[in-house]
């Protein structure tokens, strides 16, 4: 017997076809020295394809770009050394009958001056700002802006060269794309800045100029987040009427899919409506979304960070909402680093043991 059948039918994303609605949601390690995935990373995938991951996005991997990354034991995605190892990683989640993409990362202001494999390497952002009156580093020269796009490009053509099954870029949490985003970092009076539509110009680039390299049957993915790391609260829009209109750019410019990363999944987006953010996203660009915050757990990654625990939380009410259309895919995190075969648990229907399991390993990124 199948539990929650709905978790568990297929879903064809632009031609990739996912045997599942699950999805492992990108999560930081810092378990590659000198930026290369070792063999142990490429277990670490595997195992959560073998326990029916229906498709895998990897921790952030870095462009290249000086201050890409503020910590060397991060993953990159463009020395020869790194890509061999993500090459390796491809092969072991394919092996085991997985589906797996990188997440391609900058992280812009949020890397502290003189840190990661460049320390010399200047911090940038669109404005010089990590968040509203906070300068940290240098302001982006357009000539610099077009260079770190063409690095955004070459990722992706690297990612399909390998064999990944498409790309997510990220432009959530206060990161470079985000910045763009997010009006109090982005002063810019060029053709990167103004009103929020026009702040996805940045992005949007990064998407077209990829669709057009890599071809339309690569799925490109696009996380995006109202919330920053500078500021829980924050809502770029306010309402649907301009969350609509910062979709549309990003949507024309070939764009697949939106990962919708919110802290908890089940808080609605807008007063008056129960849809949280996946779900109005996609009700307004008619594409594929995740939805992703806490899911299995009964309480938010940011509580986990001040030491407060976490315990495994009913999935009845995110899988009526997934089996009633609000949003097609779901991102599954911490629950994932504690149980690596967490799908196939729900599917059986071992809640205990994964209640067991839950609070045994949840600290742990084995």
């Amino acid at each position: 017997m199948t539990h929650y059948p709905a978790l568990f039918e297929p879903f064809t994303l632009n031609k990739l076809e996912i045997p599942n609605r699950i999805v492992m949601a990108p999560m930081t390690r810092s378990f590659s020295p000198d930026g290369i995935p070792t063999e142990g990373v490429a277990a670490y995938y595997r195992r959560r394809a073998e326990g029916g991951t229906g498709l895998i996005i990897t921790e952030g991997t870095t462009i290249n770009h000086g201050s890409a990354s503020g910590d060397p034991k991060i993953p990159n995605f463009h020395t020869p050394e790194a890509l061999k190892g993500w090459g390796r990683v491809v092969d072991e989640v394919h092996d085991a009958g997985g589906l797996i993409m990188p997440q391609i990362w900058h992280m812009g202001a949020m890397r502290p001056e003189g840190t990661g494999p460049s320390p010399d390497t200047r911090t940038v952002s669109p404005s010089g700002l990590k968040y509203p009156g906070k300068e940290t580093g240098v302001t982006l020269s357009k000539q610099e802006v077009q260079k770190i796009i063409d690095a955004y490009v070459s990722a992706a053509v690297s990612a399909q060269e390998l064999g990944f099954d498409g790309v997510q870029f990220h432009g959530a949490h206060g990161y470079l794309i985000d910045l763009f985003f997010w009006a109090g970092t982005n002063l810019r009076d060029d053709e990167f800045g103004g009103e929020l539509a026009e702040r996805t110009r940045f992005a949007a680039d990064i998407i077209s100029k990829t669709r057009a390299e890599v071809g339309p049957d690569f799925p490109l993915i696009l996380r995006f987040s109202q919330w920053k790391q500078q500021d829980f609260e924050h809502k770029m829009a306010t309402d649907p009427d301009a969350l609509k209109g910062f979709l549309q750019p990003l949507g024309d410019a070939g764009v697949d899919c939106f990962d919708c990363s919110t802290r908890r999944f089940w808080e609605p987006e807008f007063e008056g409506s129960e849809l949280n953010l996946a779900g109005w996203v996609k009700k307004l660009s008619g594409l594929p979304t995740i939805t992703v915050g806490s899911v299995g757990l009964d309480s938010d990654f940011i509580a986990a960070f001040v030491g407060e625990g976490a315990s495994t939380s009913p999935i009845d009410g995110l899988v009526d909402r997934l089996d009633a259309g609000e949003f097609d895919l779901v991102g599954v995190g911490r629950a994932l680093l504690a149980v690596p075969d967490w799908p196939n648990k729900v599917r059986a229907g071992q809640f205990d043991e994964l209640e067991a399991f839950t609070k045994e390993h949840l600290s742990t990124l084995t």
